[in-house]
């Protein structure tokens, strides 16, 4: 058996090049989800119950990005939340899983405002997800963006590209609370999956999801070929999160947990299966916008690094160097105050 080499963003470091951005006001960080939507940041908020409800959505869309509304809650719960967000003119996505009452779901989402659904399932190259995607293509045409995931593989992207989904989560196993790796021992790197799916003939969009940390790794999903990239723990415990505020050892706190936890899973459907997932708590991190403006001003610096005014720019002009243990030490903050 032929075992193929895959890298993590740690592994890698983009190469600084020549360039005459004279301000980092000159970079355009937009990017087109379809033909119809078009962000000013190619950032989108986790449909996780301690990650994105309305306030979340409205903050992210306020600040250029795009919020989806978690589907662990009942129809007219998650329905209510879609139209909070559509009384402020904002743009809403919604998720959905394959089974159950996702058709009805979809159908009350869509009634109140949702114009982009989100299949929501942890590894989205399956039938269901062929069988779902194919229904709610023929139903709704092209009146709705259909985003789905996840997968992890070139074949796993084109199969949905194909099946109808407008884009794609690219990305198992990364998630800083998801243990899909370890129970399974199934997945591959984020950053891998998504320089194999770049490699694509199909027009959906690529939505890079797990593993990102860091202002950099964000750098680096884009110029690897990502449109956006979707977050999760760099969100939660923010302001406008789901959740109560927890106070520790004179520090605040909010609940951050995969939705193939444990607690999760009973809490919205009253067992568990398999456990994939983990809940912890997570400092608080102030608004969203604050996180984004962050987010944003270190997305802003990377390109410049690359001479890029674009995304597009960006995977042009880029160009990856592997880095060894030693260099991802080096690459980190690493001062010796003993």
């Amino acid at each position: 058996m032929k075992i193929k080499r895959s890298y993590c963003f740690d592994d890698v470091l983009l190469v600084p090049q020549r360039s005459n951005i004279a301000s980092r006001k000159e970079i355009d960080l937009s990017s087109q989800l379809d033909d119809k939507n078009t962000f000013d940041l190619p950032i989108i908020s986790s449909p996780m119950d301690t990650v994105t409800e309305s306030t979340t959505a409205i903050a992210m869309n306020h600040a250029g990005g795009l919020g989806i509304i978690h589907r662990y809650n009942t129809i007219e719960d998650q329905s209510a939340l879609v139209r909070d967000v559509g009384e402020f003119s904002c743009d809403v996505g919604a998720a959905i899983g394959v089974s159950g009452d996702y058709f009805d779901r979809t159908a009350n989402l869509v009634g109140a405002g949702a114009r982009i659904i989100c299949i929501d399932i942890a590894h989205g190259h399956h039938t269901m997800m062929r069988h779902a995607l194919k229904e709610l293509r023929n139903t709704y045409g092209n009146a709705i963006h259909i985003m789905a995931g996840n997968v992890a593989t070139l074949q796993g992207f084109n199969d949905l590209a194909d099946w109808g989904a407008d884009s794609v989560r690219v990305g198992i196993g990364g998630g800083s609370i998801c243990s899909t790796r370890v129970q399974t021992g199934h997945g591959v790197p984020t950053l891998q999956s998504v320089l194999d799916c770049s490699k694509s003939d199909r027009d959906a969009t690529i939505i890079a999801d797990g593993g990102i940390r860091t202002s950099g790794d964000i750098v680096k999903a884009l110029a690897a070929g990502a449109d956006f990239v979707m977050l999760g723990s760099l969100l939660a415990g923010t302001d406008e999160s789901p959740g109560e505020e927890i106070y520790s050892g004179g520090g605040k706190y909010k609940t951050y947990r995969g939705m193939a936890s444990v607690e999760a899973q009973i809490q919205w459907r009253g067992h568990t299966a398999s456990v994939e997932g983990v809940s912890s708590q997570v400092p608080w991190k102030g608004s969203v916008r604050g996180v984004l403006e962050r987010l944003e001003r270190g997305i802003r610096s990377g390109l410049s690094y690359t001479g890029a005014r674009t995304i597009r720019e960006l995977q042009s002009f880029s160009e990856f160097i592997e880095q060894s243990s030693s260099g991802a030490v080096e690459s980190s903050t690493h001062i010796n105050n003993s």
